[in-house]
């Protein structure tokens, strides 16, 4: 999706549509560059095309020399494209086939061409390759026909000796101005407007300039047969110009790592003096395109991608240089595109009509149906930033751009050559050109570009503040916090983070952090975070309430043990935990540390446990509360069994034995009034019985009280059975009398003894 020709650059002069270019590394002005850079040895493979009987190409698999990138040309820029153009290759290491796929044309923009220039497709990255299939339609109509000169281009872009470092580990630079020692010396000639002007996609927007550079000339005929040629040749770099040129303005943010064009090896010969680098009087917008072409490339061919692309539109269509000002791979790194200077206003060739206020920024793929990665998607927004930052425009603002031809843009919309229109500041191809360019998942996700370039921060919240219980919607400390938060703009377009208590700024960290510590007078404060844009635009999230306070909660019922009914055993009694704790502010738990642990809820006060018998154990329980206070509490009760044989016996009882009773003992009687009374000290009982269909009823007297009545029937036997309870607030004296009320038809008692607490 780019236009056709490019004028007014510093890159290498070409010495043929056929042959090869290399390239020696600029000096300065890169992520990890290295002025010292070897040449790049690259070469375009040409095959001359012949249409058949039906009027189509239909090249048959064949060997090639090694190329990595591909596309097909024509004699004539103005002559109607191919209808489609299908390829496929044969990789080079593997040596199998690829599957078909398509190659897109170059957006045609009418002009008239220069000398030497050919219509084209767009090229197609496929990696290294050294087989080729071709096949190229016409429309389909029955007067339709295929441009003359019709040539399939293979690139050998070249390899490096080392790849420049990807955008996730290149370093920030820290100036806002940094100064390209790369930039052509020549004397630079300012667009100035026309008043009718007409945009031939070149850097001055008006009437079609001169080509000046050297060019090979191509033959509008092509062979009667397929033949392949090449050249291949070793450039030198010329010496760099002596002049200097000033370095564009300072940017309102930081300059994002950028790849120069030293680092992915563009020719550093320098250009003629008749056509040196155009440059805008300032940058008024950033317009966002995609190279089109596979998406499945490494990101570590990048590089040589860019130069492929950059070798193609020299050699194949013959322009002088990249339209674009910048390009952007799916990893997010930059790479310098048009020379002249990658802090000044270079005028490129990218957006017909629209050259003249703005900079072009190129994704290295085809964004039609797929969304761009994060990675990208915060490069581009970084990269526009900081152009627009040079002339202290806003990101997220609207901007009023001269028309620099008449035409309509993909939308339909209507332009007329020297009349102003609103773009926003950050915008795509297809709306100042009628081109899908940069496809429509690229161009779904501009608004967030938008708001992550312009700022403040997009999605800051705080997530959590740990040191601190969070109740209701109140936090609780006793004095250190460290507040977490997050947001959706990269961190790379964020200054700094500021955390506020009580609107005071209490601590600062970089953009890249997530997280901050404070320590809190006590009381009850307001914590937020502020975020501070690269652009210096802040945003604060809603303050969170936050209160200090060191008060332990109180244990207002102390823990106590009580029996309670269920199977006895030595090792088991059933017993029932008790407690009722409170805070001044919010509890939050009580756990129990021993003799077991157990974790409980602020409005749980009990809990059925078992205890051994014979045996002093300490109920130690802990109440926190939301701010980490805690107070711990520890009672020692011990359960103590009283056998039958302990009771002072009146009227006919009979001894048991089973391995089913505690002690292997129990006392049994059917005699109305017979009775076993046992004394002790201590805050809780339990009576242990065996039951059964056959059991009868007994009376319960506490210290000389009756208290109650106990039937013991039970429809199936059972042993050890703690069937009444009795508990009091305090550990005293007490007797427990159980007496056999001599039920008609089952008289019958048996009693294993007593348990109690002391």
């Amino acid at each position: 999706m780019k236009p056709r020709r490019i004028w007014g650059t510093a890159a290498a002069v070409a010495v043929g549509v056929t042959g090869a270019l290399a390239f020696q590394g600029l000096a300065g002005g890169g992520a990890g560059g290295d002025a010292q850079s070897k040449p790049v040895k690259a070469a375009v493979h040409d095959i001359a095309l012949k249409p058949g009987e039906d009027g189509n190409v239909a090249l048959g698999q064949r060997s090639t020399k090694p190329f990595s990138l591909l596309g097909v040309s024509w004699a004539s820029p103005l002559a109607k494209a191919p209808g489609k153009v299908e390829a496929r290759i044969r990789d080079a290491g593997s040596g199998a086939w690829s599957h078909w796929f398509t190659l897109g044309n170059n957006d045609a923009l009418g002009d008239v061409p220069a000398k030497g220039e050919r219509g084209a497709t767009e090229p197609y990255w496929v990696g290294p390759s050294n087989g080729v299939q071709l096949r190229v339609m016409a429309d389909g109509k029955s007067s339709a026909a295929l441009p003359n000169g019709l040539r399939l281009d293979l690139v050998d872009p070249g390899k490096a000796a080392t790849n420049p470092a990807p955008a996730a580990y290149a370093l920030d630079t820290a100036s806002a101005a940094p100064t390209d020692s790369s930039t052509p010396t020549d004397t630079p000639t300012t667009a100035t407007d026309s008043a009718t002007p007409t945009d031939t996609a070149t850097p001055t927007d008006t009437a079609t300039p001169t080509d000046t550079a050297s060019s090979a000339t191509d033959s509008a005929s092509p062979s009667p047969t397929p033949s392949e040629t090449s050249t291949s040749a070793s450039a030198t770099a010329s010496p760099s110009p002596s002049a200097s040129v000033t370095s564009g303005p300072p940017s309102t943010v930081p300059e994002p790592p950028i790849v120069s064009r030293a680092d992915w090896g563009a020719d550093t010969a320098g250009i003629t003096p008749e056509d040196p680098p155009t440059y805008n009087e300032d940058v008024k917008a950033v317009f966002v395109h995609h190279t089109d072409g596979t998406n499945d490339y490494s990101c570590a061919d990048s590089a040589s991608i860019v130069r492929g692309i950059y070798i193609y539109h020299v050699k194949t269509n013959g322009w002088n240089d990249i339209g674009y000002n910048f390009l952007v791979d799916k990893c997010g790194t930059i790479f310098e595109g048009r020379a002249g200077g990658m802090d000044r206003p270079v005028m490129g060739a990218h957006t017909y009509g629209w050259n003249r206020e703005s900079a072009g920024i190129s994704v290295l793929g085809d964004y039609t149906s797929t969304s761009a990665p994060k990675a990208t998607l915060t490069s581009i927004a970084r990269l526009a930033a900081w152009k627009l930052g040079q002339y202290k425009a806003d990101p997220g603002s609207t901007v009023q751009l001269t028309a620099g031809a008449t035409q309509t843009n993909y939308f339909g919309t209507s332009f007329t050559a020297g009349t102003k229109y609103t773009f926003n500041r950050i915008s795509a191809h297809r709306d100042g050109y009628n081109t899908q360019c940069p496809g429509g998942s690229l161009y779904a996700q501009l608004p967030t570009i938008r708001t992550w370039a312009a700022g403040p921060v997009a999605g800051l919240k705080v997530t959590s503040i740990s040191g601190a219980g969070l109740y209701s919607s109140t936090y609780y400390t006793k004095a250190g916090i460290t507040v977490h938060w997050s947001a959706t703009t990269p961190s790379s377009l964020i200054s700094k983070f500021q955390l506020l208590v009580d609107g005071n700024v209490v601590a600062t960290t970089s953009g890249t952090a997530t997280s901050a510590s404070a320590t809190l007078a006590l009381g009850t404060h307001k914590v937020a975070v502020r975020a501070v844009h690269q652009s210096g635009k802040t945003a604060t999230t809603t303050a969170a309430t936050v209160v200090a306070e060191t008060t332990a909660p109180t244990f207002t019922t102390t823990p106590k043990l009580t029996l309670r009914t269920g199977t006895v055993n030595t090792s088991a009694v059933p017993v029932r935990l008790a407690w009722k704790a409170t805070d001044n502010a919010a509890l939050r738990y009580v756990k129990l540390l021993s003799p077991t642990t157990a974790t409980f809820g602020p409005t749980t006060t009990s809990s059925n446990r078992t205890a051994k018998s014979g045996t002093a154990t300490t109920w130690s329980m802990r109440a926190y509360d939301y701010a980490g206070n805690y107070r711990t509490s520890s009672p020692s009760y011990t359960p103590v069994i009283l056998q039958e044989y302990a009771a002072t016996k009146s009227g006919s009882w009979t001894t048991k034995s089973s391995t089913s009773y505690l002690g292997g003992k129990s006392y049994s009687s059917g005699s109305k009034g017979a009775s076993l009374t046992w004394t002790f000290t201590g805050r809780s009982a339990a009576w242990v019985v065996s039951r059964a269909s056959s059991s009868g009823q007994a009376y319960i007297y506490v210290d000389g009280t009756k208290v109650t009545t106990v039937d013991l029937k039970s429809s199936t036997t059972q042993y050890r059975q703690a069937i009444w309870t009795k508990s009091w607030s305090s550990s005293a004296k007490h007797t427990v009398k159980i007496v056999v009320v001599g039920t008609s038809g089952r008289p019958t008692v048996t009693t294993d003894g007593l348990v109690y607490i002391k």
